[in-house]
């Protein structure tokens, strides 16, 4: 066992959570009503998390919402009031914008999942603490291998480089296929950076065609007889 995933089994221990019941991508699907209760037992452990410093700040832990069985997960950066209200991501302004590029693809919020990797809004809407994005990143991870996505698209700088754990420019890793322990994860803008700098739209449109045809392209193989 890496040093990386002793650490993270370590931190859901110390929460409360002792039974990891981790399914491959090869193995046998799980139907979604099971998918949704691991989902759940693991949103019961974020609402008692005080890891950080926004355990004391925020109003509600946003988990993620959506398909458990999605083949598609959009990762944002953190919630914002409306989400910290709410307690659901991507409820404001920007989340709007997601829903419709959503639609734009011809999917619902129902068919995708929807998390960010900071489950607490950080106070004025403040870009996340290096040490916040570690303490969190276990539950992001814990999501990816519960819902296990054919395709994740990170939405800005922040959900590329924690989930990647690299320093990524968005700029520049924008548009470009990665790969995170077998999912291919397509970084693009975020729907927030979208509404200062609607130009980018055009760009965002093009990263999503890309995901489109991943998407058909895996179901097609997965069809194949």
């Amino acid at each position: 066992m890496d040093e990386q995933l002793a650490t993270e089994l370590a931190l859901l221990k110390e929460l409360g959570f002792t039974h990891l019941d981790v399914h491959s991508r090869g193995a046998e699907s799980v139907s979604d009503e099971d998918q949704r209760a691991l989902l759940e037992q693991m949103a019961g452990v974020a609402r008692a998390c005080e890891k950080c410093r926004l355990a004391k700040t925020r109003t509600n832990v946003v988990y993620g919402v959506g398909n458990p069985n999605a083949d598609l997960m959009f990762i944002g950066e953190a919630p914002g009031r409306d989400e910290d209200l709410k307690g659901e991501p991507f409820v404001g302004r920007a989340g709007q914008l997601l829903t419709d590029i959503i639609k734009a693809m011809k999917l619902t919020r129902d068919d995708v999942y929807i998390a960010n990797v900071i489950k607490c809004r950080p106070p004025e809407n403040r870009n996340p603490e290096a040490d916040e994005l570690d303490e969190c990143r276990p539950f992001i991870r814990r999501q990816i291998e519960i819902i296990k996505p054919k395709v994740i698209v990170t939405l800005g700088k922040f959900a590329l480089q924690s989930l990647m754990q690299r320093g990524y420019a968005i700029t520049g890793a924008r548009g470009q296929w990665l790969e995170y322990n077998g999912v291919k994860v397509m970084p693009t803008y975020h729907p927030a950076y979208l509404l200062r700098n609607p130009a980018a739209k055009k760009d965002v449109w093009a990263d999503m065609k890309k995901v489109m045809a991943e998407l058909s392209s895996a179901s097609a193989e997965t069809s194949a007889p």
